[in-house]
């Protein structure tokens, strides 16, 4: 198995944004303003295309075998978010989309992995953990000390994997108002 992580580009949506939408479920309704799926699709493709949002394919990077992408992350500075949630905001009223706030995920001087997704055929091969290994990296090169994440409280078999590979819960966190943890790794 010889898999490859780069950067994604907008002509990955085909692949992408399914594996976005898998690991975010309704969230992605909520995100593209849009209820019928292939809506909620096309919606997250145009936003995966765009460069000013957090699930723009400038924040994802792919894990590729031969051609075929079998993971996604979705991962970017805390302190970004802000500008990028206000554009998707601004877009969302735009389009006339229900008004949302979006919740704060990260903290400034964090980067922030906000979506993991390996594709249901390449799942069990360890491409989850090449991609968070990966964002540990970036973070380093990039000269951040801190990598964080959100884990729902009830995912207990997700919380013990990034506690394996470094992560601490700090605190906890609400997105949409559900119960998460905030998982952090010094790096």
């Amino acid at each position: 198995m010889s898999i490859t992580i780069r950067q994604a580009q907008p002509q990955d949506a085909h692949a992408v944004v399914p594996l976005i939408i898998d690991a975010i479920g309704e969230i992605a309704n909520r995100l593209t303003g849009e209820q019928e799926a292939s809506m909620v699709e096309q919606e997250l493709t145009e936003l995966f295309k765009r460069e000013d949002n957090r699930h723009s394919y400038l924040n994802t990077f792919v894990a590729v075998e031969n051609d075929h992408i079998l993971g996604i992350l979705v991962y970017y500075n805390g302190e970004q978010a802000i500008t990028m949630d206000a554009n998707l905001v601004k877009w969302l009223l735009e389009k006339n989309a229900p008004s949302i706030t979006i919740d704060i995920e990260a903290h400034d001087d964090e980067y922030y992995i906000d979506t993991v997704c390996v594709a249901p055929e390449a799942r069990g091969k360890g491409i989850g953990t090449l991609l968070i290994q990966f964002a540990i990296d970036q973070t380093k090169e990039r000269g951040f000390t801190k990598l964080s994440l959100n884990v729902e409280t009830q995912k207990e078999d997700a919380r013990r994997l990034y506690e394996r590979m470094g992560f601490v819960i700090t605190e906890p966190w609400s997105i949409i108002d559900e119960p998460f943890h905030h998982m952090v790794k010094q790096v």
